[in-house]
């Protein structure tokens, strides 16, 4: 219960209040297509009992006329309604939406290694359209129907207090058994939404991945995990299903027991001439007034309910602490030289593991300093601390003498170029690709950054150059052609600080060798990290860390370290033997 009052407060100050002159207007509206609505039951009265009795045409008349007039208004004000909280909450959905991806790009790297894109981008997508019933006409109609429904039931008691209470002990049993059922259905509402954004993760990794799963004959065994998740979805709007049938029904039987009742009760009080036929026709009418709401208002309640389970998802995501906190990282560098340094780093994922214990070193500007040693040993670790991608558990990564953890990240990776092994394009062209860091880049850097990553060694013999369409992922190219256009990205950023994790590892020997004429120029007044398998590309390093178990067993420059005859050496000899 605690968390529904959370939720809905925060519903209330985020979505509601900012809109409040809009939601306003909108129960305005709502109160005036009610009470235009009720000058017909009425009317009705007055044409039985006086108007047809006494023949009086011009009565008639003026009878026809008001209730004309209130269909008119009665019809506008439900065009208004709907036209302006219908568009005022898709505005809201476009708004929070881009909240949401706005919150998600400013989380740590650890969320996203726990969490599936597809996951991800259903709770962008899906969970925050439910705050269209709080916005849209939903929530209003919630209101405008209980006011609608008091008026209806004052006026019913006036006609007939005995036939008032009659229906009331029906309405007021749905009653309970609606709340009831929404405490139900609330749970089964958020936990589909947790289910959708599984079915939808597995789905994008699926189809991500397809060559992987045609390569391995894996269809069978994806269509019976997808299978799994979709029934697992279809057990869940079952229950749902079950609950609002059995709520709907419910509402259907007792309401249509106090229609029988009342017609039974009307017919008696008639023949005792206790209640005139206008007066008859005139409650059943308003008594449709006072169901018809209750009944809506326990389809609006259902939709509500799938909204704050949607909303309590978003308000977890929300909530969640961003990566750059402006409080704690408060100190900005405007121009960094580039001296890096390691304090008695340690780290571990999961605070019980560690994978570096203790690591120091010094990284001076303009250096190159390769990681090197065994797959898992802690390198590309080391590579997320220096991007600050990963917090130490202890010690200190400072830029300049700067506590890395205490600066602004923006400020920093602003002079920061990152080329991973995990070589990254967007579907779109080559250029654009480049472009990525520096959109405003002029056409003499875009050119030097093609030919310093030998770009154009390819791009020469495509039909239209830079501007060739890569597909998704860059899938239209080789291994060796994305990484170069990876480089190419990093160089135009013009950083002060550069990461190359496995930047070669997917570059044919040609390419590689043009890599390598390159990087003598491209690493100037650049301290460079290189984390490289193929020991060949590191030995004009400054210096060579070599990382085993998370520990740094041998640093030194390629000839000092080959003559130690060491674990590097061991390394080297292997490669050089394959």
């Amino acid at each position: 219960m605690i968390k529904n009052k959370v939720s809905f407060r925060w519903a209330f100050k985020e979505f509601i209040w900012p809109r409040i002159r809009i939601v306003s207007f909108g129960l305005f509206l709502i109160l005036i297509r009610s009470l235009s609505g009720l000058v017909l039951p009425y009317a009705s009265k007055n044409l039985i009992d006086e108007v047809i009795p006494s023949k009086d045409i011009q009565a008639l008349t003026y009878l026809l006329i008001v209730v004309c007039i209130a269909l008119l208004f009665q019809s506008i004000s439900s065009f208004s309604l709907t036209r302006l909280l219908s568009v005022e909450a898709q505005h809201l959905i476009s708004i929070l939406r881009a909240n949401v991806q706005q919150k998600l790009l400013k989380l740590p790297i650890s969320f996203f290694d726990n969490n599936k894109s597809g996951a991800l981008v259903s709770r962008v997508m899906t969970d925050v359209e439910g705050v269209r019933n709080l916005v849209g006409t939903g929530l209003v109609q919630l209101i405008g129907g209980s006011i609608t429904a008091m008026i209806s039931l004052i006026i019913l008691i006036k006609i007939n207090g005995q036939m008032t209470l009659f229906v009331l002990f029906p309405v007021l049993v749905f009653a309970v058994i609606a709340l009831k059922a929404f405490g139900y259905i609330r749970p089964i509402f958020r936990a589909r939404g947790k289910i959708n954004a599984e079915v939808t993760g597995r789905l994008t990794e699926t189809l991500n991945g397809i060559r992987v799963i045609k390569g391995f004959n894996a269809e069978e065994q994806e269509k019976k995990v997808f299978e799994k998740g979709v029934e697992e979805l279809y057990q869940n709007v079952k229950k749902s299903l079950t609950a609002t049938a059995f709520m709907t029904s419910s509402s259907t039987f007792l309401l249509g027991l106090a229609s029988a009742g009342i017609m039974g009760m009307g017919g008696y009080f008639i023949m005792n001439n206790t209640m005139t036929y206008g007066e008859f026709v005139s409650f059943t009418l308003f008594l449709g007034f006072m169901i018809a709401p209750i009944v809506q208002m326990s389809n609006i309640g259902s939709q509500l309910t799938e909204a704050f389970a949607g909303l309590d998802r978003t308000q977890e995501l929300m909530s969640i602490p961003e990566e750059n906190d402006l409080e704690i990282r408060c100190l900005k560098l405007n121009k960094i030289e580039g001296n890096v340094s390691f304090k008695n780093i340690s780290f571990s994922y999961d605070d019980k593991t560690e994978v570096l214990h203790a690591i120091s070193f010094e990284a001076p500007k303009g250096s190159v300093t390769a990681l090197v040693g065994s797959s898992g040993s802690g390198k590309s670790t080391i590579a997320g601390l220096a991007t600050a991608f990963l917090n130490p558990n202890s010690g200190q990564v400072l830029i300049d003498g700067i506590d890395l953890s205490k600066v602004d990240l923006k400020s920093f990776r602003s002079q920061l170029g990152v080329v991973l092994q995990d070589d990254f394009l967007y579907e779109g062209t080559i250029r654009e690709n480049i472009l990525f860091p520096r959109p405003e880049a002029t056409e003499k850097e875009l050119l030097e950054a093609v030919k310093g990553a030998y770009v154009n060694e390819f791009t020469d013999r495509f039909e239209d150059g830079l501007n060739t369409l890569i597909g998704e992922r860059g899938v239209k190219l080789s291994g060796g052609q994305r990484q170069r256009i990876s480089i190419a990205r990093a160089l135009l950023a013009k950083p002060k600080i550069v990461i190359l994790d496995e930047a070669t590892s997917n570059l044919d020997t040609q390419s590689e060798a043009f890599i390598q004429k390159s990087l003598a120029v491209l690493m100037k007044d650049r301290t460079t990290f290189v984390i490289a398998h193929r020991l060949s590309t590191i030995q004009k390093a400054d210096q060579i860390l070599v990382i085993e178990d998370g520990n740094i067993v041998e640093r030194g420059k390629h000839e000092e370290l080959i003559k130690v005859k060491g674990r590097y050496f061991e390394l080297y000899t292997y490669q050089t033997r394959m």
